[in-house]
C-alpha cells in the first residue's frame, strides 16, 4: 500500500487556483480585455510605424503621385470634347491624338505605380505584423506567474492571432483604401471648384450627409467590433482549454456539456459577425443614397445650364465623371472604416495587454551573489520579517521569519491551502513579498537580475514539463551550452540514461508535446537531470513524486538524493516519505510555521507533525 496522501488533487492545492486567492468581483481579468491607459492605443500605433517612417512617406508620395494621374483623365475628356473635337472638325488631328496618349501614359502610369505602392505596403505591412507579434510574445513571457495565473492561455492567443489579423487587414488595405479616399476627395473638390465654382459647391456641400453617416457608423460599429473580439477570444479560450483538458474530457465525459457551452460561445460570434455585416450594410445604402442623389441633382441642374449656354458640355462631362469618382470611393471609405474599428478594437485589447507590468520587476541596479564558501554548492536562505497577500486581498501569509542554513534540506508539510506552494513560489520570486525580505546570502531577490537569480535557483514542480524536441534539448534548457558528454553525465547521475538509451533515438528522441512519448516517473527523471546539470545553488521541489507509482517514486526518490548533495533545498512534502531526505520539517497551518525541527525530533513528539506521521505509518501495516 502506498502512504498518506495530505492534501487533495493539483487543482485544488495552494494558489491562485485554491483557497489563497479570494475571486474579486472588479477583477479586471474576469473580462477578456484588460483596460489600456489613456492614449495607448494610439501610442502604440506610433511605435511600431515609427522604424518606418521612410518608408511610409516614400510609399505616400508614390501614391499621391498614382491619385494625380488617375485624376487627370476626366479633364483630359472634358478638353477632348470642348478643344479636340472642334479642333478634328477643323481638320487638326492633333489635339485628339494627344488626349490619347496622355490617356494612355496616366493609365500605365498609375497601373505601375499602384503596384509600386501595394509592394512596398505589403513590406511594412508584415514588418509590422512582425514587431508586434515579437513584442507580445516577449511582453507576456516576462509577465509574472501570477498574470498567466489569471489571463488564460487562449486570450493570450487571440490577442497573437486574431487581433494581429484585424491590423493586417487595416494595414494592407485600409490605409490605402483612407489615403486613396483623402486624396480623392481633396483633389476633385478643388478640380470642381476650379472648373465651375456652382457645380463644386453642389459636391462640397453634400460631404455634410455623408460627415454624419461616417460618424454614426463609427459610434455603433466600435461597439459591435469590441463585441467581436471578446466573443472570438471565447471560442478560442474554450477550444484551447478542452484540449488541453482532453483527457478529464473523456474521461468525465464531458463531451456534450462542452458541446453545448461552445455552441453558445460559437454562437454570440456568429451573432457579433452578424452586427458588424448589418452596421456595414446600413452605411453602404446611406452613402449610396447620399451619392446617387447628389449626382442626379447635378446632372438635372448641369443639364440646364449647358442648354442656356452658361456651362460647357465638356465641362458637365467631367465634372459628372469627376463627381461619380468622388462618391464611388464611399463604399471603400466603409471597408476602410470597417477594416478600422475591428483594428481599433484588436489594437486596444493589444495596448491593455502590453500596458501590463510585471509583478516582480528588474532591479533597477542589479547586484551579483557573492561567491560560494567552500566547495558546497549551497546558499543560505532567508526569509526576513515576511507576509504576503494577493492584489485582490486576502493575507495568505502573515509575517514571519525563517533561517535555512546552506546545504540544509527543508521540508514543508501541512493541509491543502496551508501557504507550502506560496513559501516556495516567493523564494523562486514567482511573487515578491507585500512586506520584508528573501534574501540569498544576504542578497535581496529583488536586487538581483533575473539570470543571476534563476542561475541560482531552480524549481521542479510536481507535473514536470516537457517542451517539444529531443530528451538532449530538454536536459540542456537551464544550461543550453552543455555539451552531449555533460547532458549524458547528469542523466547518468539521476539515473535516467538507461530508460534514454532505450528510446528508439536515445537522447535524440523527439519527446513530442508536453513530453507524452514517456512516463510521467521518466519526465520527472528528466526534470532532475535538467535541474542537475543547471547546478543551482538553491533547489524548489514542489512535491516530485505525488503524482507517481511507487517504482516510479522510489527512481524518483534516488534521484533526490543525487540532486540534493549540498544543495539548500525547499521540499513541498504531500508524501511523507519525501520527508525521509530532509533534514528538517516545517509543518504550516493557515499559513503560519507551527512546527520546526527535525524529523526524528518532531515524530518523537505529540504535536501535529507525529499524529501526521502515525497515520502514515498505520497505513503502510494495514
Amino acid at each position: 500500500m502506498t502512504d498518506t496522501t495530505l492534501v487533495q488533487p493539483e487543482e485544488e492545492r495552494d494558489g491562485p487556483a485554491g483557497r489563497e486567492e479570494p475571486a474579486s468581483a472588479g477583477d479586471p481579468f474576469d473580462r477578456d480585455d484588460l483596460p489600456a491607459p489613456r492614449g495607448a492605443t494610439g501610442a502604440l500605433l506610433r511605435s511600431l510605424l515609427a522604424a518606418h517612417r521612410a518608408r511610409v512617406a516614400v510609399a505616400a508620395l508614390v501614391l499621391l503621385v498614382k491619385e494625380a494621374a488617375v485624376q487627370a483623365g476626366p479633364l483630359l475628356v472634358a478638353y477632348a470634347i470642348d478643344r479636340g473635337v472642334p479642333a478634328f472638325r477643323a481638320g487638326d488631328h492633333g489635339p485628339l491624338l494627344a488626349v490619347a496618349v496622355g490617356y494612355l501614359l496616366c493609365a500605365v502610369g498609375a497601373g505601375a505605380l499602384q503596384y509600386a505602392f501595394v509592394r512596398g505596403a505589403a513590406r511594412i505591412n508584415q514588418d509590422v505584423l512582425l514587431d508586434l507579434r515579437g513584442r507580445i510574445f516577449r511582453h507576456a513571457q516576462v509577465l509574472s506567474v501570477d498574470f498567466h495565473e489569471r489571463y488564460t492561455s487562449g486570450r493570450l492567443i487571440s490577442r497573437s492571432t486574431t487581433d494581429v489579423e484585424s491590423l493586417r487587414e487595416l494595414l494592407s488595405e485600409g490605409l490605402q483604401e483612407l489615403i486613396g479616399v483623402v486624396l480623392s476627395f481633396v483633389s476633385i473638390a478643388l478640380v470642381l471648384l476650379w472648373l465651375d465654382l456652382g457645380i463644386g459647391a453642389v459636391a462640397v456641400a453634400s460631404f455634410g450627409p455623408l460627415y454624419l453617416l461616417v460618424r454614426s457608423y463609427r459610434r455603433r460599429a466600435g461597439a459591435v467590433f469590441a463585441e467581436r473580439s471578446t466573443a472570438i477570444a471565447g471560442v478560442i479560450v474554450k477550444f484551447a482549454e478542452t484540449m488541453n483538458g482532453i483527457r478529464p474530457v473523456r474521461a468525465f465525459r464531458r463531451e456534450r456539456v462542452n458541446d453545448a457551452e461552445f455552441a453558445g460561445l460559437n454562437r454570440r460570434h456568429e451573432r457579433s459577425n452578424g452586427d458588424a455585416l448589418l452596421e456595414m450594410a446600413r452605411y453602404v445604402v446611406g452613402s449610396r443614397l447620399v451619392a446617387n442623389t447628389a449626382v442626379a441633382g447635378m446632372c438635372l441642374w448641369g443639364a440646364y445650364r449647358v442648354a442656356d449656354g452658361s456651362l460647357e458640355l465638356g465641362v458637365l462631362a467631367a465634372a459628372v465623371l469627376y463627381v461619380r469618382r468622388l462618391y464611388d470611393p464611399i463604399d471603400r471609405l466603409g471597408m476602410f472604416l470597417n477594416s478600422y474599428e475591428s483594428a481599433a478594437a484588436s489594437l486596444a485589447k493589444i495596448a491593455g495587454l502590453l500596458a501590463q507590468e510585471p509583478g516582480v520587476p528588474e532591479a533597477a541596479a542589479p547586484r551579483e551573489l557573492p561567491e560560494r564558501a567552500g566547495s558546497a554548492p549551497g546558499r543560505e536562505v532567508v526569509f526576513d520579517g515576511v507576509r504576503f497577500a494577493y492584489r485582490t486581498g486576502g493575507e495568505v501569509l502573515p509575517r514571519f521569519s525563517l533561517r535555512i542554513p546552506a546545504g540544509q534540506t527543508v521540508a514543508v508539510v501541512g493541509a491543502t491551502g496551508a501557504g507550502k506552494s506560496t513559501l516556495a513560489k516567493l523564494l523562486a520570486r514567482f511573487y515578491d513579498p507585500t512586506d520584508g525580505r528573501v534574501l540569498l546570502d544576504g542578497v535581496d531577490l529583488r536586487d538581483l537580475a533575473t539570470p543571476e537569480l534563476r542561475r541560482g535557483v531552480v524549481m521542479v514542480t510536481q507535473e514536470a514539463f516537457l517542451f517539444s524536441g529531443t530528451i538532449a534539448e530538454n536536459i540542456a534548457i537551464g544550461r543550453p551550452d552543455a555539451t552531449r558528454e555533460e547532458i549524458e553525465q547528469a542523466a547518468k547521475a539521476i539515473g535516467a540514461h538507461e530508460f534514454v538509451a532505450g528510446l528508439p533515438d536515445g537522447y535524440d528522441t523527439d519527446v513530442r508535446k508536453r513530453g507524452g512519448r514517456i512516463s510521467a516517473g521518466q519526465r520527472q527523471l528528466v526534470a532532475f537531470a535538467r535541474a542537475l546539470l543547471a547546478d543551482p545553488a538553491v533547489l524548489i521541489l514542489d512535491e516530485a513524486t505525488s503524482s507517481l507509482d511507487v517504482p516510479g517514486e522510489r527512481a524518483v526518490q534516488h534521484a533526490m538524493d543525487t540532486v540534493l548533495a549540498g544543495r539548500t533545498a525547499l521540499v513541498i512534502a504531500h508524501r511523507l516519505s519525501t520527508v525521509e531526505v530532509a533534514d528538517r520539517v516545517l509543518v504550516m497551518e493557515a499559513g503560519r510555521i507551527v512546527e520546526d525541527g527535525a524529523p526524528a525530533d518532531l515524530v518523537g513528539g505529540e504535536g501535529r507533525y507525529a499524529g501526521l506521521h502515525r497515520a502514515w505509518r498505520d497505513s503502510l501495516a494495514g
